[in-house]
């Protein structure tokens, strides 16, 4: 009953504040989200080095949950901690990158591992393992592991991030696959449909601990301590692993 009650008074603030755009009922609809933030923020903070302070992600991140309020349509068939967390998500990257806190080394060496990750899928016909990928940039298995390390951060996507699709002159950005405010041409919709198709077959080529990694982080939401618990490998390792997918499906996609 209590359950119930908290979503109708919820619900009577988004009512609200969409007919009177009210500070005060803004500030509440904030008061009711403002853990999103933190949760989004805390997750990101696991795959960026200790010198990002998590304060300044939330920050960041709290930008993104005013956006999130100012443009969400609660008539769409779509839940809004889902909506403002991808934009939260996007404030934060979009924040990081415009301090220019990826050193440029630490950008070149990421653009490397996922072109030379790129050129070993064409020439093989399949994903390499890590053994090829380090063997091809005649790295030890030592150093190759510290690189992943070293980019981990500069893996994450941004919501302005263009994503050529195999069509000739078509392309998307992250931020198309977002329900926004405006309703989508058919044009968009069907650009949305096939890069999320392409997505679905790139990571369906991954291999099956690499899909796992993804699927137990981004869909159970586990960090990536629970992750290595249940794969029986260190944290760091799992984060070798999600760093080496994420640069796959990024030479796939661009």
């Amino acid at each position: 009953m209590t359950l119930q009650r908290d979503q109708e008074r919820v619900a009577q603030l988004w009512q609200d504040y969409k007919k009177t755009q009210d500070v005060q009922v803004r500030d509440a609809l904030i008061d009711e989200y403002i853990s999103l933030v933190k949760y989004v923020a805390g997750r990101m903070a696991i795959n960026l080095p200790n010198s990002v302070e998590l304060d300044d992600l939330e920050s960041l991140g709290f930008f993104g949950l005013l956006d999130a309020i100012e443009k969400f349509d609660e008539t769409r068939n779509i839940k809004f901690e889902t909506y403002a967390s991808t934009r939260i998500r996007g404030a934060i990257i979009d924040g990081l990158r415009a301090m220019d806190w990826v050193p440029r080394s630490t950008r070149s060496k990421a653009r490397t591992l996922e072109n030379q990750i790129y050129e070993l899928t064409n020439e093989l016909g399949r994903n390499p393992s890590d053994e090829e990928v380090a063997a091809a940039l005649e790295l030890t298995p030592e150093r190759y592991y510290e690189m992943l390390d070293e980019v981990r951060g500069a893996t994450l996507f941004s919501l302005d991030e263009t994503i050529v699709t195999e069509k000739a002159g078509q392309s998307l950005k992250m931020s198309d696959l977002v329900v926004d405010q405006d309703q989508p041409t058919t044009e968009q919709r069907l650009l949305q449909q096939e890069l999320l198709e392409e997505l679905a077959t790139a990571i369906s080529q991954l291999s099956e601990r690499e899909q796992l990694v993804l699927s137990l982080y981004y869909h159970d939401e586990l960090t990536l301590k629970e992750i290595g618990h249940i794969l029986e490998v260190s944290e760091s390792r799992v984060s070798q692993i999600h760093t080496k997918a994420i640069l796959t499906l990024q030479g796939k996609l661009q």
